[in-house]
């Protein structure tokens, strides 16, 4: 997912890396030129890859394309405060593996920022996970399409791990399931969409400000602290259905009490 993309060049060269490591599902979250995959700089610079472009979803912001997301990972060689702490390539991409594996729902995206810029504390704070590719301490500096192919490379070798182990793990499998046949485990809840979470955090200010917890003119760093909190958590549906519920009812009886 790249953010704020000002360079048609680049579009291209992402999806070209993302094409070589064998993915497809490109989402452009308020590119500076809305037509920017049939730009002719992108479509040359794509080098084929055309069927990447032509399947890229444009969305107007970065919450819009992270609703139905369960975990999205910010790529970022910048730390923020109240920010996931940074974790490597090959670590995020296994993360976002276990992730997939869990429930068949879930989903996850790589977040890129802009060119100049990269992502804002804002943006990375939409994000449960943070990846930073090492290098030079003193110039940490790679092209969008650079960091793109360094991912993109994790995953497909992280891809090719787990099917070998798979394949290795499959007779162990059939052994456990002839040795126990009534076996069954629960299944787990599935993570919650960012659009559930953000709604949580929308209706926990609310809440947190009618009982006077949170002041609204002076809220220091109160909510960034709670995103870092249920970020480091992954909050789970049912989760966020009890702390809504929680806060519905702090609402009710603050109103009752008036």
């Amino acid at each position: 997912m790249l953010v704020g993309t000002s360079h048609p060049g680049n579009v291209g060269a992402a999806a070209r890396a993302m094409r070589a490591m064998g993915l497809r599902r490109l989402v452009l979250a308020a590119p500076r030129d809305p037509q920017v995959c049939a730009h002719p700089e992108t479509i040359a610079r794509a080098s084929r890859a055309d069927d990447v472009l032509a399947a890229a979803r444009i969305v107007p912001s970065l919450t819009q394309a992270l609703a139905d997301r369960t975990l999205a990972i910010a790529v970022s060689a910048e730390t923020r405060e109240f920010g996931p702490p940074a974790q490597t390539p090959e670590a995020c991409v296994r993360l976002a593996r276990d992730e997939l594996a869990a429930d068949t729902a879930h989903r996850v995206s790589f977040v890129f920022g802009a060119e100049r810029t990269g992502l804002s504390i804002g943006e990375v704070g939409l994000c449960q996970a943070l990846c930073s590719i090492p290098g030079e301490t003193d110039y940490q500096s790679l092209n969008l399409a650079q960091a793109v192919q360094v991912i993109a490379y994790c995953l497909r070798a992280q891809a090719a791990e787990t099917e070998a182990t798979q394949a290795t793990l499959a007779a162990a499998d059939t052994a456990a399931a002839v040795a126990a046949p009534g076996a069954t485990t629960a299944p787990a809840s599935p993570h919650a969409t960012q659009a559930q979470v953000e709604a949580l955090y929308v209706h926990l200010e609310r809440a947190l400000t009618g009982i006077g917890f949170l002041d609204p003119r002076r809220p220091k760093k109160l909510m960034p602290r709670l995103r870092r909190l249920f970020a480091r958590a992954r909050l789970e549906t049912e989760e966020v259905a009890i702390l809504r519920g929680i806060c519905t009812r702090i609402e009710r009886l603050t109103r009752a009490s008036r």
